[in-house]
């Protein structure tokens, strides 16, 4: 399913994204924000004002690759590429998770008193026996 609620068969999967990009169209140059990226098109969302059928370069740092708009629907348009990108050209634009750093967690302050079913649930989440009331 689509971003409009279509069902569509994808000949490429789709990686979602959220970064700068770039539509240049006769001799403009459009910012918009890249929201998914395929081997075979983008969808893209700003104040692009195009149609569908426009012809653009689509704009990603080193990336150009030439298409046409498919849809618009408000901010949103999907584009079509002339040609399908390389799946290493692709990637190379989606970024690398970050490490998952060891999260150092801290206990909640507890107010009042727990029941027992809720200190055993603060217990087993924590891995530490929960302070008494009054402590």
């Amino acid at each position: 399913m689509d971003e409009r609620g279509i069902i569509q068969n994808r000949r490429s999967q789709r990686a979602n994204l959220w970064m700068a990009a770039s539509l240049e169209h006769d001799g403009q140059v459009l910012p918009v924000t890249l929201r998914n990226l395929s081997a075979d098109g983008a969808l893209v969302e700003g104040d692009h004002g195009l149609q569908p059928g426009a012809q653009i370069v689509f704009c990603r740092q080193d990336l150009k690759a030439e298409g046409l708009i498919a849809w618009v629907a408000d901010r949103r348009a999907g584009i079509a590429f002339a040609m399908s990108l390389d799946p290493e050209t692709v990637l190379r634009q989606i970024p690398s998770p970050r490490p998952i750093c060891e999260l150092h967690h801290k206990r909640l302050g507890f107010r009042g008193r727990l029941v027992e079913q809720e200190r055993r649930i603060g217990e087993s989440l924590w891995h530490h026996p929960l302070p008494t009331a009054g402590k």
